[in-house]
């Protein structure tokens, strides 16, 4: 793990030299230097992350596809929304606008003499060993995310935005990051106070992110594969998380079908969903999308867009009931 962190880091150093500080001092942000080290970081992270799809996952679903790839035009808006989340698009408009405003919140709780509570100090001598601590903050971010997945699928307001998300009728590894951007930065913040409250590192939070968007690109995958019996309910597999997207399943209550419900919410780990019941470990490999798509409703079939922009407009009228 240390020898990993330091071929990182000095990645992340040769990267910043040669490329991001040249381009911060062209612009004339030299006083934002510290900032922009960072945001190599996740650059490096996103890289690292798109020549991992390039080479693994993408060969594994030529190798064993769900379905032929019949509508490519909607697969290249996919890739616009992973290069615009990956390359760091998205993370450096939160840092102009949603980023100063949360440093002031907690800079100010902070003088009211909130501090941090450091998760990794609950057990001194075991909880705060490295890969302890690591496993224990993926733990409690992970059922995080399974929390604000069912809030997704369960609040109508919330929905009309990350219906975008599962409206792709040709999944695969580059659907994750197919999302509403007011879906993304609810998401984002809601976890950046986790972060806040419980004491994750910086290193560690980076880690947690990185290790959950690769594996979501790889569960997203237009792969016909699965773990078998034990592997299924020990991490999520691709075919668990297509039933997540399979149209009247994945999002629909199976007592009240079109309304809002759902199974296979989890983003790393299955548990959460055997836990809470929402599991469906049915081995099959069915079609995904909405209802809506397919079968007429008092407005016809839904339009869910096909540019980028043009979804990201619809997502903002079904949030207001226009659309």
């Amino acid at each position: 793990m240390e020898s990993l962190t330091d071929l990182f880091g000095t990645a992340q150093q040769w990267l910043f030299e040669s490329l991001v500080q040249p381009a911060v001092f062209a612009i004339g942000l030299g006083g934002w230097l510290e900032d922009a080290f960072t945001a190599t970081g996740w650059l490096l992270v996103g890289l690292l992350q798109i020549a991992a799809m390039l080479l693994v996952i993408g060969p594994l679903q030529r190798w064993r596809p769900v379905e032929p790839v019949t509508d490519r035009a909607a697969i290249r808006t996919d890739i616009l929304y992973t290069l615009v989340h990956r390359l760091g698009l998205f993370r450096l408009a939160l840092f102009f606008t949603l980023e100063p405003w949360m440093d002031d919140v907690f800079g100010w709780l902070r003088v009211q003499g909130l501090s941090t509570w450091h998760l990794d100090g609950l057990w001194p001598g075991v909880t705060d060993v490295a890969w302890v601590s690591f496993v224990l903050y993926l733990l409690v971010f992970d059922f995080a995310d399974y929390c604000i997945h069912r809030g997704q699928h369960r609040f109508q307001w919330w929905w009309s935005l990350h219906a975008l998300h599962h409206s792709q009728r040709q999944m695969t590894m580059w659907s994750d990051n197919r999302n509403h951007l007011l879906d993304d930065v609810l998401r984002d913040a809601i976890l950046v106070v986790l972060a806040q409250l419980i004491g994750v590192g910086p290193g560690q939070f980076v880690a947690i992110v990185a290790l959950t968007q690769l594996s979501e690109n790889f569960h997203h995958a237009n792969l016909r594969l699965w773990f078998g019996r034990w592997g299924e309910r020990l991490w999520v597999s691709p075919r668990f998380h297509r039933r997540h997207h399979s149209i009247g399943i994945g999002h629909e209550s199976q007592q009240q079908p079109r309304r809002l419900g759902g199974v296979n919410f989890g983003v790393l780990l299955p548990w959460w969903d055997m836990l809470f019941r929402t599991a469906d470990f049915a081995l099959r490999y069915d079609p995904t999308g909405i209802r809506d798509q397919v079968e007429p409703g008092a407005r016809g079939l839904r339009d869910y867009g096909r540019g980028f922009w043009r979804q990201q407009w619809l997502g903002v009228l079904r949030l207001v009931g226009r659309a």
